[in-house]
């Protein structure tokens, strides 16, 4: 049994790691099992900035030998040190989950001795909560780079979502701040996990990583622009088939290093780059298009209503017979609001109360839109462009939302 002064100092030293939702899974139970990952059988929790809280989030060891400058685990900081044994961590999982305080685990780890040594003891533990402890819940489970590549797909056969952190957006960078980490050591346990899954599909063998990968950039402490960020990011998709990049703003804890800013980046730069995410993945932008000629995202505008201003020649379109994948670009329309438009134009012209009902944002879209000939927005390019500003927002300040059409 793992002690509180342990405890507290692994799970303490997870929280700078924010590559946690579990999503994507379909691991069922079985008669004799504990837990289950399909939809029906757990629940999440999610901070306000998106981050989950349904999982044990912990590391199985900080105690590491690498001296990362902008890690508070890195060899040279002077803090308390501790390691679990894979049968500590099972234990605990078990135990929690029976408590119903956690519905899942994510499971990292300093590297503990060598890359070898730690992806071992992190393979092992979750063999032994899948065919020890039968346990079916969720598992997202860090990968090591430069660990051997047998101990990673073995793990990839156990856990639902594995992830391989990029950290900082450059090789450059990287060297600079991370001079035991290179690009190489990251993609190449990447490249062979997104093979194995390419692999385990064309069989139907759906066991593998039924989750996928993701990774995790770190925002600001380096000199990246978000033009070079998102351009990783889409290639980072195209390439390695990932579900998710995650971007966490830095928070400086090493203050006495000559090498990294000395204030927090903020929320803003990270909220931006989760916006200008989801249109790479979902709504059919390419990185060229979010950034435009500015190398870094607005932080008046989110990504798609910049998109929108620079391209008044697109605008304005009509409701009634413009195509899906343009309808989805316009600001104040989204996925669902755009399907309800396909749908129920079939059966008849829809008006501007139509699409109030469909709950279209008809602040941002008045602009942008024609709804049987007619146009109700203005073409003042400073009109909009105040219309759709951050500034004029009054619940900007309350919460970011990434959904705001």
């Amino acid at each position: 049994m793992i002690d509180g002064n342990r405890l507290k100092i692994l799970v303490e030293s997870a929280k700078y790691d924010v590559s946690c939702s579990s999503s994507g899974s379909e691991r069922k139970n079985r008669d004799y099992g504990l837990g289950n990952c399909a939809v029906e059988g757990i629940c999440h929790s999610f901070t306000e900035d998106g981050r989950c809280i349904s999982l044990l989030k912990i590391l199985l060891s900080n105690d590491c030998v690498y001296n990362c400058e902008y890690c508070v685990n890195r060899r040279s900081n002077d803090v308390p040190r501790a390691t679990a044994t894979p049968d500590e961590i099972c234990d605990l999982v078990i135990n929690f989950y029976k408590r119903n305080m956690i519905e899942g685990l994510f499971l990292s780890s300093a590297i503990h001795i060598s890359p070898d040594n730690t992806m071992e003891m992190l393979c092992d533990t979750v063999v032994k909560l899948r065919t020890v402890y039968h346990f079916n819940g969720y598992i997202h489970l860090k990968g090591i780079p430069s660990a051997d590549s047998k101990l990673i797909v073995k793990a990839g056969e156990y856990a639902d979502r594995m992830s391989f952190n990029i950290e900082l957006p450059s090789e450059n960078s990287l060297k600079l701040l991370a001079p035991q980490k290179d690009k190489s050591s990251i993609l190449t346990p990447m490249n062979l996990m997104a093979n194995e899954y390419k692999y385990a599909k064309s069989i139907r063998y759906n066991k593998f990583l039924p989750a996928g990968q993701t990774t995790q950039m770190i925002v600001g402490a380096s000199p990246e622009t978000d033009g070079q960020i998102i351009r990783l990011s889409q290639g980072l998709y195209r390439k390695y088939a990932l579900k998710r990049v995650y971007y966490s703003s830095y928070v400086p804890i090493n203050t006495k290093s000559a090498l990294l800013p000395m204030k927090p980046v903020g929320l803003l730069r990270e909220h931006r780059l989760y916006q200008a995410d989801w249109l790479l993945r979902f709504y059919g932008f390419s990185a060229e298009e979010i950034i435009g000629n500015d190398e870094n995202l607005s932080e008046e505008y989110d990504p798609k209503c910049a998109w929108a201003l620079r391209h008044p020649e697109l605008f304005p379109v009509d409701v009634n017979t413009a195509p899906p994948e343009m309808l989805v670009r316009v600001p104040g329309i989204g996925f669902k609001s755009a399907y309800k438009i396909v749908s129920s134009r079939k059966y008849g012209k829809l008006s501007f109360d139509d699409l109030t009902r469909m709950r279209v944002v008809m602040k941002r879209a008045i602009h942008f839109i024609t709804v049987g000939g007619k146009f109700l927005g203005t073409e003042n390019t400073k009109l909009i462009a105040a219309s759709l500003s951050s500034k004029n927002d009054l619940t900007a300040n309350v919460q970011l939302s990434l959904f705001t059409e």
